[in-house]
């Protein structure tokens, strides 16, 4: 079953919290549940960590709780620690019943860094990939016994940006580690959003639809800007969008062919005080149902 959800990230940002931090919490969830009418929402800094106050506070405007990002540092620390410190993350999950840990190795990442260019992002070797894989896995089958699957946020910024770092990635990894295909960091990180989803569609559990605006991306790059000096300047947006570069009615027939089943999540951080949320994110979320059911998602 198709379930569409959002991100408040859209309203108030977790890497950069000063952008939106004027808007209200009650707003968030009033708008994403009551008036555009998603069916869930992913994690952010505003929501209480008590698992059961995360459950009620999200279900009184009609949503659930997906998932949400949980920062790995297996670059660092072992696998054992890294399961220590995932314990309350976990918890959380399971009590909402969610079925994925979106997981991002960002020990050494640079997206949360406003003074340093995206361009400048961690790499690693073909052995350090290979070792990082394996530490990966090992996570990955812990949560599985858990009775959560582990999918990867490739990011910009960070370690796993590139198409060819998701192909080393998942060759480095399986069965157990899946993948949250990103089509917005994708097509940022230099890939064609329809091809790399083709290639992996059989270990992707997870789908952001997170649209580009082409012409601001390329100035990231080219001027040296910083990931969240990207965001602020309107590198990302919503499908539906006639500023932005993906077109998600092939996406949409690449899930369905595949019998996908998972969440479709409309991640699309923006300067809420310049392109109005509620307004944005109902383009988005109209516009993802509409090509879902051409696309015989739905």
């Amino acid at each position: 079953m198709i379930l569409f959800g959002t991100n408040p990230i859209a309203w108030a940002n977790d890497d950069d919290r000063s952008i939106g931090a004027e808007i209200a919490t009650t707003r968030i969830l009033d708008e994403a549940g009551r008036q555009i009418g998603f069916d869930g929402i992913e994690n952010g800094h505003r929501w209480p960590d008590d698992p059961e106050d995360l459950r009620v506070l999200l279900g009184t405007y009609g949503l659930k709780f997906v998932s949400g990002w949980y920062s790995t540092e297996l670059l660092v620390r072992s696998v054992a620690d890294e399961i220590a410190a995932c314990q309350a993350h976990l918890a959380k999950l399971k009590h909402n019943v969610c079925k994925v840990m979106i997981i991002c190795e960002t020990s050494n990442a640079i997206h949360g860094d406003a003074g340093r260019a995206v361009n400048d992002r961690p790499t690693l070797s073909a052995s350090e990939m290979k070792d990082f894989g394996a530490k990966v896995e090992e996570f990955s089958a812990y949560l599985a016994s858990e009775g959560i699957t582990a999918v990867y946020h490739h990011h910009m910024g960070s370690v796993i940006e590139s198409p060819e770092d998701i192909d080393a990635l998942m060759a480095a990894t399986g069965p157990h580690l899946h993948l949250l295909f990103d089509a917005g960091h994708c097509a940022f990180g230099g890939g064609d959003p329809v091809a790399m989803l083709t290639k992996h569609i059989a270990r992707v559990r997870h789908f952001h639809a997170k649209n580009i605006r082409p012409a601001i991306v390329q100035k990231v790059r080219a001027e040296g800007w910083s990931f969240l000096q990207g965001v602020v300047g309107g590198a990302f947006t919503v499908p539906g969008d006639q500023e932005g570069g993906i077109d998600f009615g092939p996406l949409l027939k690449v899930l369905a062919g595949a019998g996908y089943d998972g969440w479709i999540v409309i991640e699309a951080e923006q300067d809420p005080n310049v392109r109005n949320p509620l307004l944005y994110q109902t383009l988005g979320l109209a516009t993802l149902k509409r090509l879902s059911r051409e696309a015989g998602l739905i």
